[in-house]
């Protein structure tokens, strides 16, 4: 990964999570941090 393409991502998810706190309320973060705790409950089932 270049440089180039690290900062265009960083800028892209900074954008999100700025709208969904201008738009949304700013329930993004807590609604990917559940997601990923329900996946890695998942994951550990098929361990």
């Amino acid at each position: 990964m270049t440089n180039q393409i690290a900062i265009a991502l960083f800028l892209l998810i900074c954008a999100v999570f700025a709208a969904d706190q201008i738009w949304f309320g700013g329930t993004l973060p807590l609604t990917a941090a559940r997601g990923l705790d329900d996946f890695i409950e998942y994951l550990a089932f098929w361990r």
